[in-house]
């Protein structure tokens, strides 16, 4: 990094008093609540929601005497700081409470006990260190920083916290909008998790990439059926259920969606062609003329393939529970994550004709979303959202992008125009492993900088 580029991100720092290693034992105390997601709202544990409610509560006083609180639906939180101009449409800041379980069997695996909340060798440890407690515990320590500094916004801004992104959010992020909505707001931009800052680049780019998300796919579960049968496992049939779905389950993986750029991948290759090295700023800079090329390139690798087209990913298999006793009947659950220009009705039509068989029933199940609407990258909103990337991040390149997974945000498309992806973490691909995955962590020096993007933010865009 060069001079400049430290005096710049100090800058920031000084503002607003950002103190990396207390906000990160702040962090590691938020870890510590086990604030796992549930399909079976009932089945929460509410007492550790209940506990990091009060955990912050303690530790950012100034936010909580100067900022109204309210809760919805018990364990969703929504803050409003009052702006002085009536007349400016509010922004919203997004994170959410809840973390992914820790898959049974691999708690030896972690560095440190994923709940825990270690802070050792630079980073911060556990699950939520990077989905997305640190947006949470980040947005806390600028709001709290800005107003030891004195700041005052001039339009009003929200902070929502929800506790049930990783199931969807239909009991909190959507109840939050509900309640925004009944009384008549209206968004200037949103802004949550989702987007990051890539530190291995994209091809033929050298630098750092700032993804930020201006619309993200669908999503969809279907559960393909299959009855009939049943029996002794001596004596099988020549055709048997489970064979019947595992041959539709080939024909899905055999045919997949056909691959597409979408307006977001678009804009995002052309923002990198302003940066790429030759030839590939010519070939970013010409999508047009070379869409058969980039789409065969993109289909290369898992990640960039969802960026081109509706996924189907078979998640769950069920069928008999005894190895000696042949099913009656077997199921198959896939997700699909749907591209913009995609709807559910057209996807679920499209499965069932490449299934081509009426003996395997497909059937939703639980929520389901189409994609989201596409934010402009070339709106004011965008462009601070840019430029304050660019005054804490300098070394960056900043670009919009599709996002593949599903977040909260989208629950807000209906009171804001500009809905936007992006927690400013530096991560690889191997860091991209860790979201759900095991040793999940965050640097203490990124840390720090995410909490100066998002008092930039608000500094840039409230005051």
């Amino acid at each position: 990094m060069t001079g400049s580029e430290h005096r710049v991100r100090g800058r920031e720092r000084k503002l607003t008093g950002v103190d990396a290693k207390g906000a990160a034992r702040r962090l590691a105390g938020a870890i510590r609540f086990r604030t796992i997601s549930r399909q079976d709202q009932s089945n929460l544990a509410r007492k550790e929601f209940l506990g990091l409610h009060a955990f912050l509560k303690k530790s950012y006083p100034k936010l909580h005497r100067t900022l109204h609180r309210e809760t919805v639906n018990d364990l969703s939180l929504l803050y409003t700081w009052k702006g002085s101009d009536p007349q400016a449409e509010p922004i919203l800041l997004m994170a959410h409470l809840d973390v992914v379980p820790v898959e049974q069997g691999t708690e030896p695996n972690w560095t440190h006990p994923p709940f825990s909340g270690t802070v050792a060798g630079g980073f911060v440890w556990g699950r939520g260190a990077l989905d997305v407690k640190d947006g949470v515990i980040g947005i806390m320590e600028a709001v709290e920083s800005l107003l030891a500094a004195g700041f005052a916004p001039k339009r009003t801004v929200y902070l929502a916290f929800g506790h049930d992104e990783e199931v969807l959010g239909g009991s909190g992020a959507a109840a939050v909008c509900d309640l925004l909505a009944s009384r008549g707001a209206r968004l200037a931009f949103v802004l949550d998790e989702g987007g990051f800052i890539r530190t291995d680049g994209m091809p033929g780019v050298p630098r750092p990439v700032a993804l930020v998300s201006v619309a993200e796919k669908g999503y969809l579960t279907l559960d393909l059926e299959v009855r009939g049968g049943g029996g002794h496992s001596g004596m099988p049939p020549r055709r048997t259920v489970a064979g019947r779905l595992a041959a539709a389950l080939c024909r899905l993986e055999k045919r997949p969606f056909p691959a597409r750029l979408t307006p977001p991948v678009r804009a995002m290759f052309r923002a990198l062609a302003r940066e790429a090295a030759s030839p590939y700023r010519y070939v970013y800079g010409n999508v047009r003329l070379f869409s058969p090329l980039m789409l065969a390139m993109l289909a290369r690798t898992p990640s960039s393939d969802a960026m081109i087209r509706t996924t189907v990913a078979p998640t769950m298999l069920e069928g008999s529970g005894k190895e000696n006793v042949m099913p009656q009947s077997v199921r198959a659950t896939v997700n699909l994550r749907i591209l913009p220009g995609d709807t559910r009705e057209s996807v679920t039509a499209r499965v069932k004709k490449v299934v081509g068989d009426p003996g395997v029933v497909v059937t939703a199940r639980g929520q389901s979303s189409d994609p989201s609407p596409i934010s402009d990258a070339g709106s004011p909103e965008y462009a601070a959202l840019a430029e304050t990337i660019a005054s804490v991040f300098p070394d960056v390149v900043v670009a919009p992008f599709l996002m593949v997974a599903a977040t909260d945000s989208r629950h807000f498309a209906r009171i804001s125009r500009q809905v936007f992806r992006f927690n400013p973490v530096r991560m690889d691909s191997g860091d991209l492993a860790r979201i759900h995955g095991t040793d999940e962590r965050i640097g203490v020096r990124n840390f720090g900088d995410l909490i100066a993007f998002f008092a930039a933010l608000v500094r840039r865009t409230a005051g």
